[in-house]
């Protein structure tokens, strides 16, 4: 089986990290299993809804090329999912979204939901995608680190000082939520999910923390192996009928332009 996993953070710019999600998304992968992780230039840089439009874009074209390229399946490994939609609608292959898989699977783990986003602008985000997702009910408040991803490079650099000062800023940062009733703590982005992702069983108070790196690797499998198990794939339905040759074929011709 090969995972592609699309980041939207520079590879050279973010390299300690980049390297640390590789290395520990191939330690925890099933037996035969490899995952791809892909950077993008310029990354999400400017956090905000323009920015996260240009990132789903190419997200979006390198999902296709990945299909062509023998690629089992394809996550959107960022919390936010822009595109996810889009992309599930053109492949055959299945796509699955860091954020969707998460809450769905948190879900399970509890009745009341809190999020730590990486910055403050991705909260409105975050009620749009639960509302998205059929969550809103089970939401209880989403609350920002404050961080841009660079400020994460010297603990995945292996800087246990740093490591432990990020994760109890996490946890700071997340009690608030315990207290406004949340019972399951989430990371909403991977970069603090994979920083979690060495606290084996970490929890605030009753409340589990979820590692999103983790899950959505693990969905990704599940849906290939369902799908050659018996061939299930989305419905094509109104939600994600097929994309059209033709609109396939547009975008494409739009991404080669630029690249021009």
């Amino acid at each position: 089986m090969r995972i592609f996993w699309q980041s939207f953070v520079d590879a050279s710019v973010n390299a300690p990290y980049m390297a640390r999600l590789s290395e520990y998304l191939n330690s925890i992968a099933a037996s035969g299993t490899t995952v791809h992780v892909e950077g993008m230039s310029p990354p999400d840089r400017e956090f905000g809804r323009l920015a996260e439009l240009r990132c789903a874009v190419r997200a979006i074209d390198n999902g296709i090329a990945a299909e062509e390229q023998g690629f089992d399946a394809f996550v959107m490994g960022h919390f936010q999912d822009p595109g996810l939609y889009e992309l599930r609608a053109t492949l055959d292959i299945p796509v699955i979204g860091a954020g969707e898989a998460t809450l769905l699977a948190a879900s399970q783990l509890g009745r009341r939901l809190g999020l730590v986003t990486l910055d403050p602008v991705f909260e409105v985000w975050h009620y749009e995608q639960v509302e998205r997702y059929g969550l809103r009910d089970r939401l209880v408040h989403v609350t920002g680190l404050g961080c841009k991803p660079e400020d994460f490079a010297d603990a995945f650099a292996g800087d246990q000082a740093a490591h432990d000062r990020m994760i109890k800023d996490f946890i700071a940062c997340a009690w608030p939520l315990i207290e406004r009733g949340a019972d399951v703590v989430i990371p909403a982005g991977v970069l603090p999910g994979l920083l979690i992702g060495r606290e084996r069983g970490l929890k605030i108070g009753h409340a589990p923390v979820v590692n999103c790196a983790a899950v959505a690797l693990k969905s990704a499998e599940m849906w290939v192996q369902l799908r050659r198990l018996n061939g299930t794939e989305p419905s094509r339905g109104p939600s994600f009928s097929r994309t059209s040759s033709t609109a396939r074929n547009d975008f494409r011709a739009l991404l080669a332009r630029e690249r021009r």
